[in-house]
């Protein structure tokens, strides 16, 4: 069995490789839920319908994140009408986050709704949020004021510096069903290549989860979001050099190195793999640019390799 952290893009091609390299029964995903909002009175919660949508094969390949041919008459629509359209939902989208919406409201379970929505997706890995309750990531802008997530990464384009990260309500959140298990049980568990600050920060923020990663470390391997001390997606460099954070393989190992044994980092960065296993983890080697499929199961099965190689017991207990 494998789990793996995720957010983000990055996160779920990564998932897609994974399915293609073991049994997709056999992959869990447990997927950060801080970047949830509600919007026009719908819940919608991005990562995991990236997840979905990814692992289903009907993302828009173009963008990485919404469904491949969507259309866009109800937004267009609440604009003529002077709403709010600055987070784009698609048509066929909307229905996601419909379904999403009235289940919650029935008293369902986000962990229930999540597998139902795969299941009508032809989706056999399994998705689980990393919690049930509510935690929201906080931005603090360096002009001043403090805003969600999605002002600071859709409304403001994350083209603005920021000072400080929080995960509100993190403290008070319990991971969601079946998450803890998923760490303690799986063979190898995996840390996405998504952003370390906003996609896997939040998920290991909640009680409980980092102390379990902790707990079988030896087991646990990370993909660098970094390569050449650049994000391919997204803001994590700027964000990890704007938190004091060092943007390079190395900022990413010394992030990790207390719940992951294992650093896989892309070629480009071979010259910084002595620096990374100064900092307490092995490191390996290997291209971690997702350009294909054929290119991600490799670096899937590169992953796995890894962690057995580096604990022949748990190639044993295999």
């Amino acid at each position: 069995m494998i789990t793996v952290l995720a957010g983000g893009v990055g996160a779920a091609r990564l998932l897609r490789g994974m399915v293609q390299t073991v049994p997709a029964c056999e992959v869990t995903a447990i997927v950060n839920t801080a970047d949830d909002l509600v919007l026009h009175g719908l819940s919608v919660s991005p990562d995991l319908d990236t997840v979905t949508y990814t692992l289903a094969e009907a993302v828009n390949p173009d963008t990485g994140w919404g469904l491949a041919g969507e259309t866009w008459q109800a937004m267009d629509a609440l604009e003529r009408l002077g709403g709010p359209a600055w987070f784009r939902l698609g048509d066929r989208d909307l229905g996601t986050h419909l379904h999403r919406t009235s289940r919650l409201a029935e008293g369902a379970g986000l962990v229930e709704i999540t597998s139902e929505i795969a299941r009508a997706f032809g989706v056999n890995a399994r998705l689980l949020p990393m919690t049930e309750d509510r935690v929201a990531t906080m931005v603090t802008l360096v002009s001043g004021p403090e805003v969600g997530f999605q002002d600071y990464f859709v409304g403001l384009r994350h083209d603005v510096p920021i000072s400080a990260v929080r995960f509100d309500g993190a403290d008070q959140a319990r991971p969601a069903p079946g998450v803890l298990d998923a760490i303690t049980s799986a063979d190898t568990v995996v840390i996405a290549p998504s952003n370390p600050i906003v996609s896997i920060g939040p998920v290991v923020a909640v009680p409980g989860i980092s102390e379990a990663l902790s707990a079988r470390r030896a087991d646990v391997v990370a993909v660098s979001p970094i390569v050449d001390g650049s994000a391919l997606k997204g803001p994590a460099e700027r964000m990890l050099r704007e938190l004091g954070h060092e943007a390079t393989v190395v900022g990413v190992a010394r992030l990790y190195r207390d719940i992951a044994a294992t650093l896989v980092v892309d070629d480009v960065d071979a010259a910084l793999a002595d620096a990374v296993e100064a900092e307490g983890m092995a490191c390996v080697v290997t291209p971690t640019v997702m350009t294909d499929i054929e290119v991600t199961i490799e670096l899937c099965r590169t992953i796995l390799s890894s962690t057995l190689s580096a604990n022949p017991q748990t190639e044993q207990q295999r």
